[in-house]
């Protein structure tokens, strides 16, 4: 009977520590340098958002470093932006980049990145302002990341770029080895593409293979902004959903050779 029971005890458990293990595997362990970035006070207005957003976990997944240089695709309130500039300090840089086409969309958070970069305490934010469908770095960099925004692309008022374009030109703006990190509301599995413009979403499914025919390696993902409880089926500025959409977590990686 003992033998019984603890057999069914362990049965019990397995489906713990193999969740465990996975969120282990998905999200990593949050680094001092990461936390502290976190905690930086300049962000003090941003802390409210964290436990929605999940800023560390994000920021673990991507392995964003000190010294590294970050390319960040429409990066909206600067919310990760401030977060990418105190993990990568001094000796690493985080450009933003506004299509000319969604800055119309969003003149405000164009005005306010600029006031960011400007203070001394975000010296190493830079703003940049192309042609959607002429995504270019100044430099090369070791992420690539867009956080609720690779679906905006293919639509009309971004000039329908062609999600093939966009990441061939994600993969030539990064070193060899680097990363291309996407975030993304969920649409129904099999919709591909088809709700990019009425309900914000798009297919995860599309987008890796999307990614992986540009070059890139899947290298994982997080579940870290999961919501089971999201039909997926409802625009994402639902009242009833807004702010807690389901979302994917994509990790790629551009071959080191």
């Amino acid at each position: 009977m003992r033998q019984t029971v603890l057999s069914v005890l362990l049965a019990l458990a397995l489906p713990t520590v193999a969740l465990a293990q996975a969120s282990n595997l998905h999200s990593g362990a949050i680094t001092a340098v990461v936390q502290k970035a976190v905690d930086d006070p300049a962000r003090q207005a941003d802390k409210a958002d964290d436990a929605r957003r999940k800023a560390a976990l994000v920021m673990t997944f991507a392995e964003v470093k000190p010294g590294q240089k970050v390319l960040e695709l429409i990066p909206g309130g600067g919310y990760f932006t401030r977060v990418f500039s105190a993990i990568v300090g001094s000796q690493g840089h985080v450009y933003t980049v506004w299509p000319d086409e969604y800055a119309k969309e969003a003149e405000s958070d164009v005005t306010a990145m600029r006031k960011l970069a400007a203070q001394p305490h975000y010296a190493n934010i830079s703003l940049l302002t192309q042609p959607a469908n002429q995504l270019s770095s100044p430099v090369p960099v070791d992420l690539v990341f867009t956080s609720q925004n690779y679906h905006d692309y293919p639509d009309k008022f971004m000039g329908k770029v062609d999600p093939a374009v966009l990441n061939k030109q994600v993969f030539d703006a990064l070193k060899p080895g680097g990363l291309w990190v996407i975030i993304d509301h969920v649409a129904p599995a099999g919709s591909g593409m088809a709700d990019t413009e009425t309900l914000h979403r798009i297919d995860p499914a599309i987008v890796k293979k999307q990614a992986e025919a540009a070059g890139f390696a899947f290298d994982g993902e997080s579940n870290a902004l999961r919501n089971p409880n999201d039909p997926h089926t409802i625009k994402v500025f639902d009242k009833s959903i807004r702010g807690h959409t389901d979302q994917f977590i994509y990790r790629f990686r551009k071959p080191a050779k």
